[in-house]
Parts: structure tokens; C-alpha cells; sequence
């Protein structure tokens, strides 16, 4: 079978290296190019020394000539760096797989329109494991449709800048499109002061930041004399980037559309 050739932005970064890895262990990927800003100190250097594996493939700058010769591009950088991208695989006719998380209405809606000429995963978390926790989370709200309070909580490292966290949202659109609710009406996204009773249809979010934290997510459903948690717990972020190459593999042969994680996992 033949390989899918990758490019990574954000190659230095920790999500990147960890996607190099990836690459480097899997035998139906080849790294095609690696990515990162003009100012970075890591241009010119070997990728795979960033992972101990030299590879030949130098990081670069120049998004162009980086994707000339890729069939996918993996992207989990910030909101701006990603709809910048976005331009570059649609002149190249390159196909990407979107981790990265924060976007605007705005910005998903580039990403809409951009999949109509060339294919892109978009998903706010590629693991596997958290996707079929999305699953038991969808059969679990319509369950416990009544008589539950709903809170979300999760924990990531000190250097995350976006709260919540997409995967921490995703739940929360999943739980409340089993019981019919707008996310946007019945979220609180944090708690002070003399808050009032709280309101039975409302779904909580608590966010946590500290440390080297890769990724808690848990779904508490509190009722009257019991508590059921759906949770998961990341201990490394390779499960991303194994899941962020399946989704590669997902778009090999398909020439336009949007899909998320679920689509790669065959659960819709």
C-alpha cells in the first residue's frame, strides 16, 4: 500500500513532536515536511532530532514548498496559524486534519467552505478513546434526562490558552443535543458569589490549569442519592496523533467534504 506522506505544523511544539513520532512509527506514513513559524529557532534542523530519530526532512518555514509533495496536512496550532493554512492546502489541493481548537464562528465557517473543494477532519479531540466516551455520553444524557445536574470538568497543562477546552464544549454539545438543548443557552462556564439555586436544564463547566497536565475530561450527572462520572484521562498525547493519522488515512482517495472523528470511526 502506498504512503500517505504528511506534512506537521507546529513540528516543534509538543503536540508536534509527538506527531513526528507518530509518523516515524507508523508504516504506512512517510513525514513529507515539517512546519513552523519564520522566527522559530528550529528552522533548518532535522525534525526527527527533535524525537531522536533524525529523518532528513528539514523544518521549514515556507508553507508552499513544504506541501508540494504532501497528500495531508496535520494541524493543531492555534485558531489564526490554522485558516492561514487553510489557503495554502487549498491551492495545493492537499487534504488536512484539523486538532486545533478555538475557532470563532467565522472561523468554522471557513473551515465549511473550504471543505467543499478539498477534505478536512475537523475534530476537537482525534483520540479514540475520548470519541467513544462521546458515544456513552449521548446514550447516558438521554437516560438521565430527569432528575440529573450535569457538570463538566476538565483539567489541562499550565500552558493551554483556551478555556474551555474544545473536547470539554464537544461534550457538553453532545449532552445537551440528547435532550434537546442549545449549548448557548443553558452553559455556565464559571461560578461566583451569590449565584441562586441552581437551574435544573443548566450545564456547568469547570476549568482547571496547572502544570503538565495533558487532558482530564469528566461528565458528572448528580442525582438524588447517587453520582454517575464518564471520564477520561490522557497520559500522553500520542493517542492524539495515532488518531490524527487515522484520520489521514480516513481522507485517502476522497477529494472534498467535512468530517469529524466519528465519521473516521464509522459511529455515525
Amino acid at each position: 500500500m502506498e504512503k500517505i506522506q504528511y506534512a506537521i505544523a507546529g513540528s516543534s511544539g509538543r503536540m508536534g513532536r509527538t506527531l513526528i513520532e507518530a509518523v516515524q512509527q507508523d508504516p504506512g506514513a512517510t513525514l513529507a515536511a515539517a512546519l513552523e513559524h519564520v522566527s522559530s529557532p528550529f528552522l533548518g534542523r532535522d525534525a526527527g532530532e527533535l524525537v531522536g530519530a533524525p529523518c532528513g526532512v528539514k523544518i521549514v518555514a515556507d508553507l508552499d514548498a513544504a506541501l508540494a509533495n504532501a497528500d495531508v496536512l496535520i494541524d493543531f496550532t492555534r485558531p489564526e496559524g490554522t485558516l492561514q493554512h487553510i489557503e495554502a492546502c487549498k491551492r495545493h489541493k492537499v487534504g488536512m486534519v484539523i486538532g486545533t481548537t478555538g475557532f470563532t464562528a467565522d472561523g468554522k465557517a471557513a473551515i465549511a467552505e473550504a471543505a467543499r473543494t478539498i477534505p478536512i477532519v475537523c475534530a476537537p479531540n482525534m483520540a479514540v478513546g475520548v470519541n467513544a466516551v462521546f458515544r456513552l455520553l449521548d446514550v447516558a444524557a438521554r437516560i438521565l434526562s430527569q432528575g440529573y445536574d450535569i457538570e463538566v470538568i476538565e483539567a489541562h497543562h499550565r500552558h493551554k490558552v483556551d478555556a474551555p477546552s474544545g473536547t470539554a464544549l464537544r461534550m457538553g454539545e453532545v449532552v445537551a443535543g440528547a435532550l434537546g438543548r442549545d449549548l448557548s443557552e443553558c452553559a455556565v462556564y464559571g461560578r461566583e458569589g451569590h449565584t441562586g439555586e441552581r437551574p435544573a436544564s443548566q450545564i456547568g463547566f469547570a476549568t482547571i490549569r496547572g502544570g503538565d497536565i495533558v487532558g482530564d475530561h469528566t461528565v458528572l450527572f448528580a442525582g438524588g442519592g447517587e453520582r454517575i462520572e464518564i471520564t477520561h484521562k490522557s497520559a500522553s498525547r500520542m493517542p492524539y496523533a495515532q488518531g490524527a493519522l487515522r484520520a489521514g488515512r480516513f481522507m485517502s482517495g476522497r477529494e472534498h467534504g467535512l468530517f469529524d472523528m466519528q465519521d473516521v470511526l464509522g459511529l455515525k
